[in-house]
């Protein structure tokens, strides 16, 4: 028999990502656990995820009872003893191979013994995640696109040791959810990022060289190809920080030259210019209100 899920966790929901997770998790009636170990930045998101659920009431997307029910099933905690509820945790955490085993470990430790733990992780291998856990066979590979409350695509991948109950009960899930799976490999990059990161880099030398300024590329990309948002426009939004870690992830996996890391882009990052939530990165912002909102 399948598990039933019905409360969820976050780990890092007070991040751009995992705050778009745990509303998608919330908007289908699930009790969500937000955790995060820094409470002003849960509590940011919290206010970014009630303003993006006001927006979408004044635009007659969704009524105000509902957007008042969501907002209901959504907690906040920075202990993450607190997860011990939940039948399915959700990490959204760095793109780092040993932050990630750690916080499975974490999990192991207050957890029931079927608790299923999905890892968001875009580039890294869910059977290397899924070591640091003594029960492998409960982690599933769950990679959610950005932004998560609006993007419907969720890669699915199982590890070696993933059992076929866990990745059906997680399938199941993200159906439940109205979200889109598809099942990839556990293979570097899945599908979108072994396509994304190299092009998304290509746009980055296309301004280090001085083909043309960022609103130019993005703007030819968007018109030719049928884009709804540009590949410097999709980097603002990820964090140019992001971006880099993506790059380290992936290129030494990989060995394409096009997922190293540019130098515009390290430069960027060192001048504190990380796209939307610093307020400035290819392109400037106002505000910091979650995207959508």
């Amino acid at each position: 028999m399948k598990k039933q899920i019905k409360t969820v966790g976050v780990c890092g929901a007070g991040g751009t990502m995992g705050a778009g997770i745990a509303l998608v998790a919330a908007r289908a009636g699930f009790r969500t656990i937000s955790y995060d170990m820094k409470s002003d930045t849960l509590e940011r998101a919290e206010k970014q995820s009630a303003a993006f659920l006001g927006k979408s009431v004044e635009r007659g997307k969704l009524k105000a009872e509902e957007r008042d029910s969501i907002l209901s099933a959504m907690s906040l905690t920075t202990k993450i003893e607190d997860l011990s509820a939940c039948d399915l945790v959700i990490e959204a955490v760095f793109e780092d191979l040993a932050t990630k085993r750690d916080l499975l470990k974490r999990l192991d430790a207050v957890c029931a013994k079927d608790t299923i733990f999905a890892s968001n992780t875009s580039t890294l291998s869910i059977t290397e995640i899924a070591s640091g856990s003594s029960n492998p066979e409960r982690v599933v590979g769950m990679h959610f696109c950005l932004p998560a409350q609006l993007m419907k695509l969720i890669e699915m991948s199982p590890g070696i040791l993933t059992s076929d109950e866990t990745f059906q009960t997680a399938w199941q899930w993200t159906e439940g959810c109205k979200q889109i799976p598809v099942k990839t490999q556990d293979k570097p990059g899945f599908i979108l990022n072994a396509l994304l990161v190299p092009f998304n880099n290509d746009a980055i030398r296309a301004v280090e060289a001085g083909v043309a300024d960022a609103e130019n590329v993005d703007r030819a990309i968007k018109a030719a190809l049928g884009y709804k948002m540009g590949p410097l426009e999709l980097i603002d939004l990820v964090g140019l920080d992001t971006q880099i870690r993506l790059c380290e992830a992936f290129y030494p996996i990989t060995l394409d030259p096009r997922a190293a890391t540019p130098p515009l882009l390290r430069r960027m990052v060192a001048a504190g210019l990380l796209g939307r939530k610093s307020g400035r990165g290819f392109f400037t912002y106002e505000g910091n209100a979650m995207f959508g909102a």
